[in-house]
């Protein structure tokens, strides 16, 4: 079974991607950013690692999925030295469940005030 799920941005659409896309118990979440219905929400490292956690627990839920399925996060940081302030925001979320975890240095994204990039893989137990 595979199900695309989407949020209806301009970007799914012309770039050809799902926002997340689920094959059978394992849900594969595209790299999401701390954008909000006005702009980049967040200027600093940790509150936009805090926001894009909490649009991602919608995109797990909105899937059947929990913060408790993710086996695997990914974080990527415009500035590696701040990696303990996008580091606190995970591990508030993330400390009893510990999925994997790789920090990636990047350049800029597209939208300079976009300081935080964080893609999620969540699988279910077959019961």
């Amino acid at each position: 079974m595979r199900k695309t799920y989407g949020t209806g941005s301009v970007w799914e659409q012309s770039l050809g991607y799902s926002r997340a896309v689920q094959v059978d118990n394992t849900l594969y979440i595209s790299a999401t950013a701390a954008s909000g219905p006005d702009g980049i929400v967040g200027d600093d490292f940790y509150s936009q690692s805090k926001y894009i956690l909490e649009k991602l627990g919608t995109v797990l839920a909105d899937a059947g999925f929990s913060y408790e399925d993710v086996v695997q996060s990914k974080l990527y940081l415009t500035d590696i030295s701040k990696w303990e302030d996008a580091g606190r925001a995970h591990g508030e979320v993330f400390g009893d469940i510990r999925p994997t975890l790789s920090l990636v240095h990047v350049l800029p994204f597209l939208d300079p005030e976009m300081l935080v990039e964080i893609e999620l893989v969540a699988q279910k137990s077959a019961n």
